[in-house]
This record gives structure tokens, sequence and C-alpha cells, in this order.
């Protein structure tokens, strides 16, 4: 008969239970040895401590990690937050600059018009722009005072810094400014130094262009552009702006006025004057009092 050959499984279980029962043996001891009471096994537990533990530093290095990463995770969100704050606090900071700029310059406004020298004879009244009009077919304003504050058709507004426009409509309690921006617009204004006079024509533009000029040779860019009075509807001497060279080689105006930041008008009060029909009156005047002789008189005397 043949022999059968023995299989692994037989030898693996039995050695298995031996190596298992040793384990348990082993650890067994070692919990009695590590409970004992006595100077001797104390003293053979701190030799092992010395001996083992630190070898078992490779071993700590995960944990050591895993405490590092931890800690580094709650300082990052503890900065996150911290960021966050900020972020929210530099938003707020913004909101109060522009609240700071928009005071400043309506306050600069105000210092403007309160500082502007104009001519003595000429009142003025300021007005608040409540609302602008301004589209590709017109360009005007809306301020809030009208004919119960005395405002008359034709009468010129500034903002302080120069010419802006003149009063076209006027209401019980609010009038309406044309700006000299406005296709509508033609102010007859004089350049200076050389005198030259034209007409500022509104094309819908920042910079209007100058018509009818007298000599375009005797002005040059930079040159002063002032109201001339012509008309009589306009004060003479109200600053419109510089002169400027357009693309095309035209002569342009930089209006002084900031129409991009209208908010305050000062509408100028010009009455007409007294006509005089005698060129004498002006340095003579004739009093009401005084008696005129006529070559008539004179004759019969």
């Amino acid at each position: 008969m043949a022999q059968t050959r023995p299989r692994s499984e037989d030898y693996v279980r039995p050695v298995r239970r031996i190596l298992i029962g040793g384990l348990v043996l082993f650890l067994l001891a070692v919990f009695l040895f590590w409970r004992i009471d006595s100077p001797r096994a104390e003293r053979m537990r701190a030799e092992i401590t010395d001996a083992v533990i630190p070898s078992f530093d490779w071993a700590l290095v995960p944990v050591t990690k895993a405490a590092g990463m931890i800690e580094n995770f709650q300082s990052y969100t503890r900065i996150y937050e911290q960021n966050r704050e900020l972020r929210r606090e530099l938003q707020q900071m913004k909101a109060w600059k522009e609240a700071a700029l928009q005071l400043e310059q309506e306050n600069a406004k105000l210092l403007d018009l309160n500082r502007v020298r104009l001519d003595p004879a000429l009142t003025f009244i300021t007005g608040v722009v409540l609302a602008d009009s301004g589209s590709p077919f017109r360009q005007s304003v809306l301020l809030n005072i009208g004919a119960r504050d005395g405002i008359r058709d034709g009468w010129a507004t500034t903002d302080g810094l120069g010419l802006v426009g003149r009063i076209s409509g006027v209401g019980k309690a609010s009038s309406r400014v044309i700006l000299l921006t406005d296709t509508n617009s033609r102010v007859p204004v004089m350049v200076q130094p050389s005198g030259q006079k034209a007409i500022l024509a509104g094309d819908n533009s920042a910079v209007p262009p100058l018509d009818f000029l007298e000599t375009a040779d005797a002005v040059r860019p930079g040159d002063r552009v002032v109201s001339s009075g012509d008309g009589g509807v306009l004060p003479a001497g109200l600053l419109v702006g510089q002169i400027v060279m357009g693309p095309n080689r035209q002569l342009r105006v930089r209006l002084a006025a900031d129409y991009e930041r209208l908010e305050f008008l000062r509408v100028l009060r010009s009455h007409p004057g007294a006509p005089i029909a005698d060129a004498g009156a002006l340095v003579t005047p004739v009093r009401p009092a005084d008696t005129v002789v006529t070559a008539k008189d004179a004759a019969d005397d």
C-alpha cells in the first residue's frame, strides 16, 4: 500500500498553538514581574526601561507629527478667523473712506464757492443740484431754487471753479440749468491775453469747440477763456476754461467747472444797468432840480 504523505496543515496548527501559548505565558510573566513590589525588581524594571524606551523614538515620530499637524491646523483656523475679521474691518474702513472723500469734496466746493471773487455788483444765491438729466441729446441739471427765490431766465451759474451754464426754465421751487456742453448752448467768450472773441458752442462733449473765432493764429493752447458779456445775457469776466487743441486741429475749450461732480451751483443775479441816453450824463449827471437851458430859450433871452 502506498503511504500517505503528511500534510503541512498537520504541522501548522500545533506550532501555532505552541507560539500563542508561549506568548501568553511571556506576557503574563511580564505582567507579574511589573507588579512585583521589590527593590531588586524595581532596579531591573528601570534598567529595562532605560535600555528599551530610547530605541522606540522612531515609533513616536508619527504621534509627534500628528500632534504637530493638529496644532498647525488650530493655528491656521485662528489665523483664518483673524483674516476674516480684518477683511470685515477693511470693508468698513473703505466705506468710511468713501464717505470721508465725499464730505471732503463737498466741503472743498463749498469753500470754493465762498472764496470766489466776483464783480461786487453781482449778488448770488447757491442751490443744490437735485437731478442730472444728462443724455446724448440734452445736457442740463435741476436746482432746488426757483421763482420764489427770485431766479430769472438767463442768469449765469458757476460751481465755484468756472462757468457751468445759464438758467433756462424757472419754476416756483426749482429751475433748470442748461450746461455749456449742451448742443443748444451758445455763449460769447473772449480769449485772453489776445482779446479774440468767439462763440463757445456746445456739442454734448466735455470739450466744446470755439466757433466764429476772429483770428485763430493769435490763440494758443493754454490761453484763458472768459465770458465776454456780449449780448448782455451773461456777465463779463467769468472763467470758462482753457484753450486746447482738438484731434482735428480744431480749437476747443477744456472747461474749468467740474462737470463730473455738480452738487452745488451759484446763480449770479445780473441786474440790467440803467440805460444812459446822454454820454455827458455819465460824468455830470443831471439832477432833477437842475434846469436845462435849450437853444430856443437862449434865443428868447
